[in-house]
């Protein structure tokens, strides 16, 4: 169903700032920007009421509720909250030089509960679907019964499961005869693509934070509830896309790069531009991603999530220690360093233009005359003591100035897959006390609303899904092949809250094997769709 005329929330959780905005069509009723608590939930609920609070709108006019969180980053990052996880590789007589968990942080292994909880099983596949082996169903069981009573989560794993599956779907169904069907289990196969290390470490991350997904779903939900929201909650995910919050329990990894997205999303909504660069400034660091054909161009590398090497799908980004609370470390009256030291949270005790100690980005934003006056979205000043800012010597003023602008056009320029210039969005709180020309920028926007560019972004709330198919294009038409690909999307994008029948092809890709006999291929189709049974809401 279309959302025409029906209020939406986007929420956006920050490191430092947690924004939000209510939205009519294509307009903005509120929006606002409050700190983003320890414990993230509490914040986030904070913003639901502080929208309705200000646009006065009725709780039952919400029709749809999207957010972009940071619970499960924060989780793995902190090692805090985390599921502990039954690891379950079908490899063996092969498969086993290196063995699950090779290679990660000691204090992340011991968080999910170590070694003892790894079991390799004989199974997996060859590249041609054959079996390696046979699955030893009743080792499996064994294994399972053993570490039923140390885990709450299971992640399974086989070799190939991408091109075959069976081996996989056979344990889950041993692991809930087992332990019941309650348990949360991931399947390699479901998560990631050909990769058996990064795909089986996407699949343990995955498995460790559900409960901290579900935990935090649970407390937005039961806060809509007493509130007599009625609307759905759908999450933000890492390509820019939204799924409903259900569905986003058994998949939280998807959602661990969705704040560059969103605000990608965002940026695109408030300027119409669908291709070049990102500068996405906030108070500690400085996200600068590219869009195209107005989605965040994927990464082609292993994504690094504390400390573990994965294959999931994420937004090309490269994030930098700059951001209105990096310090400038001066010497006499010239500017030594930026960063990547900041005084983070105490910007207004310690920074200049607030009568601190500390010269920062954000006095030489002052002092350069580009942010002088209040935002109405913050509830503090931009400085009690902007003269502070002002007195700072022109050289350093100066010096800081270029160091900020070099270290964003040279992150710019390393993004870029060619070297015309391109058109530059500047989005985030942050956004208001950096330059606004770079080297290489056609032209450089920063449009009405983009330090809430995240949060409208997250509004925008399209439904999107992938499938993947490996084929051997000596045995199958090669059309019949790509139409079976998208058939399979189409289901998927349904499970994500979206209708198959309005599902449009955004993407097909085609990637020969040349080390593998015959013709085989992956097939990987993209589509978006519409919502699928959205409650009205509405005036």
């Amino acid at each position: 169903m279309s959302l025409q005329g029906k209020y939406r929330i986007g929420i956006d959780v920050g490191g430092t700032f947690t924004d939000g905005v209510l939205v009519l069509d294509d307009e903005v009723v509120a929006k606002t920007k409050d700190r983003t608590t320890s414990d993230v939930t509490t914040g986030t609920i904070d913003v639901i009421d502080h929208l309705l609070e200000k646009s006065g709108v009725k709780p039952e006019s919400i029709g749809l509720i999207t957010l972009s969180t940071t619970h499960t980053t924060n989780a793995i990052i902190e090692r805090k909250g985390l599921d502990k996880v039954g690891i379950i590789r079908l490899a063996l007589p092969t498969g086993s030089a290196i063995p699950p968990l090779t290679g990660w942080p000691e204090d992340l292994k011991e968080a999910l509960g170590g070694k003892k909880n790894v079991a390799m099983i004989p199974g997996g596949y060859n590249y041609n679907g054959e079996p390696i082996s046979e699955l030893d169903e009743e080792l499996v069981r064994e294994k399972v019964r053993d570490m039923s009573d140390n885990v709450d989560t299971f992640a399974v794993t086989g070799v190939f499961s991408p091109v075959r599956s069976d081996q996989e779907i056979r344990v889950a169904e041993i692991i809930k005869e087992e332990v019941g069907e309650d348990v949360p289990i991931t399947l390699s196969g479901e998560i990631s693509t050909i990769s058996l290390l990064e795909r089986e470490n996407s699949a343990i991350l995955n498995a460790s934070v559900i409960s901290v997904m579900n935990r935090a779903i649970k407390a937005i939900k039961d806060a809509m509830e007493s509130r007599d929201i009625e609307a759905e909650l759908f999450i933000m995910q890492n390509d820019g896309s939204v799924i409903k919050a259900d569905q986003a329990t058994d998949y939280p990894i998807f959602t661990l790069a969705s704040g560059p997205a969103a605000s990608i999303r965002g940026a695109v909504f408030l300027t119409n531009i669908k291709n070049g660069a990102l500068v996405d400034v906030g108070g500690t660091s400085t996200d600068i991603g590219y869009m195209v054909d107005g989605f965040p161009r994927e990464s082609m590398m292993t994504v690094d999530i504390g400390g573990v090497k994965t294959n999931i799908r994420a937004p090309d980004l490269t994030s930098i220690p700059l951001g209105g609370g990096t310090i400038i470390t001066t010497d006499g009256e010239s500017a030594k360093k930026l960063g990547p030291e900041s005084v983070a949270l105490d910007l207004q005790q310690l920074a200049k233009s607030y009568g601190g100690p500390m010269t920062t980005v954000h006095d030489i934003g002052v002092a350069k005359g580009r942010l002088h006056e209040d935002l109405a979205i913050f509830s503090t000043p931009y400085a009690t003591h902007p003269e502070k800012a002002k007195n700072i010597p022109k050289k350093i003023v100066d010096e800081a100035w270029n160091m900020i602008k070099e270290r964003i056009e040279k992150t710019i320029d390393e993004m870029k897959t060619d070297p015309e210039d391109i058109p530059v969005i500047l989005v985030g709180g942050g956004s208001t006390v950096v330059p606004k020309k770079f080297k290489g920028a056609s032209k450089t926007y920063q449009p009405e609303h983009s330090e809430v560019a995240g949060a409208l972004g997250a509004t925008l709330a399209e439904i999107a899904a992938y499938a993947e198919n490996v084929v051997d294009l000596e045995n199958r038409d090669r059309q019949e092949a790509i139409d079976e690909t998208i058939e399979m999307a189409k289901e998927n994008v349904e499970k994500n809250g979206g209708d198959p029948e309005k599902a449009v092809v955004l993407d097909i890709q085609e990637v020969p094997f040349s080390y593998m006999p015959g013709k085989r291929e992956k097939i990987r189709v993209k589509v978006k769709s519409e919502f699928k049974g959205i409650r009205e809401g509405g005036d």
